[in-house]
């Protein structure tokens, strides 16, 4: 008889919607999706982070099975972790009598609730992609080490992402023998196989913005938040005097926005396009040759914008803060310390000083992030659920 799995999560997420959608058509499992955020989510769609009414112009409920959970919390949602709480997920959950529960994320009140009953009851598989690359002090520390053995206890299985997510585990009372590497991956070949129709729509927006086929181009895609250090990157880009041949997009929106603007308004090279929804974002990565991901946290964990540039075929730059760095820079572009502008700036000026290299990096992108696909992931998973 086919194994069930029961996946429980806030809401659709663009990232997590195509592996759902792969499990499904596998049929090596019987998935259904427990969204806890509740049906709310499908009409309020302001996003935090964006600061913008998000509406994914991908398919997010279709598919696969899904049930949206009644959640009766006074301000819902998952900033906070009071903003899930579902008094029929218990019974939900055993109307479905799955052979396991996938977790997503422990910070709300019904998911951790989740670890806490069905402990010892349902084999417990968690996934999350947190790392302890924040210098917090060694008291603080502490304290988050002892709280999260607490936690961790009630997980029998963690599908790790890379190396710091790993030793994060292993720091949180988890042992080894309970840790299996399940790839933090997007869909490869959305972001890697584009139609005409893409790329000609990637020359147009190019070429609106008097960029030249053979001028040099960094971008950033993603929010327009703190810690993603956005001003960092701005002043860094400026003060590196790459010439008007180079240019620097930033794609995206959030509580920055204005801010940013105000930052460039005076410099030609530098572009703010705004916010780019799921199907045309692939256009935006085709624009360049370079992703730059500046974060400084705290909280980055993973940087999955890294993986849709590298699938793309782009080299990249990537700061010592995101959780990616150690497992996809490697011969494809050059790991950067956070906050510091002098080496930022050096490995901008190399970086673009040697075109032959930067392709060379461009397809050691594509190599290294074949193994990192969603039906990697999907089998993963498949292969935990049947030896249950």
């Amino acid at each position: 008889m086919i194994k069930k799995l029961a996946i429980i999560t806030t809401h659709p997420v663009q990232y997590n919607v195509p592996l759902f959608q792969i499990l499904h058509s596998n049929k090596k499992i019987e998935i259904k999706v427990f969204y806890t955020w509740g049906d709310d989510v499908l009409i309020k769609k302001f996003d935090p982070g964006f600061n913008i009414n998000v509406d994914w112009d991908l398919p997010m409920i279709q598919n696969y099975s899904c049930q949206f959970c009644l959640n009766i919390a006074k301000n819902k949602g998952s900033h906070h972790f009071f903003g899930i709480d579902n008094p029929y997920l218990f019974d939900n959950l055993k109307d479905y009598s799955p052979d396991g529960i996938l977790l997503f994320g422990w910070r709300f009140n019904s998911h951790l609730n989740v670890l806490r009953h069905f402990k010892g009851k349902i084999p417990i598989m968690f996934r999350g992609d947190s790392t302890l690359v924040d210098n917090k002090g060694f008291f603080k520390n502490k304290l988050r080490l002892l709280f999260l053995k607490w936690i961790y206890r009630n997980v029998d299985i963690a599908l790790f992402t890379g190396k710091n997510n790993y030793d994060y585990f292993i720091a949180s009372g988890l042992k080894s023998s309970q840790l299996i590497f399940a790839p933090h991956a997007v869909d490869n070949v959305r972001f890697g196989n584009l139609s005409n129709e893409i790329k000609e729509f990637s020359f147009k927006i190019k070429e609106s913005l008097s960029i030249l086929s053979e001028d040099f181009v960094f971008l950033y895609t993603g929010k327009f938040e703190p810690k993603k250090d956005l001003l960092f990157l701005i002043e860094a880009f400026k003060n590196a005097s790459l010439g008007n041949k180079v240019h620097l997009i930033l794609a995206g929106s959030g509580i920055q926005e204005n801010e940013i603007k105000h930052s460039v308004r005076n410099c030609k090279n530098i572009h703010v396009i705004g916010f780019i929804n799921q199907l045309n974002i692939p256009a935006i990565y085709e624009m360049a040759d370079v992703f730059v991901l500046p974060s400084k946290g705290p909280n980055e964990t993973w940087g999955l914008s890294v993986n849709e540039a590298m699938a793309n075929g782009k080299a990249v730059m990537v700061s010592n803060k995101c959780g990616c760095a150690i497992d996809l820079v490697k011969g494809n572009g050059y790991v950067f310390e956070s906050g510091n502008s002098l080496d930022l700036i050096s490995k901008l000026k190399f970086i673009c000083s040697d075109r032959n290299n930067v392709e060379k990096m461009k397809l050691n992108s594509k190599n290294i992030i074949q193994s990192y696909s969603l039906e990697n992931l999907a089998s993963v998973i498949e292969s935990v659920v049947i030896g249950l």
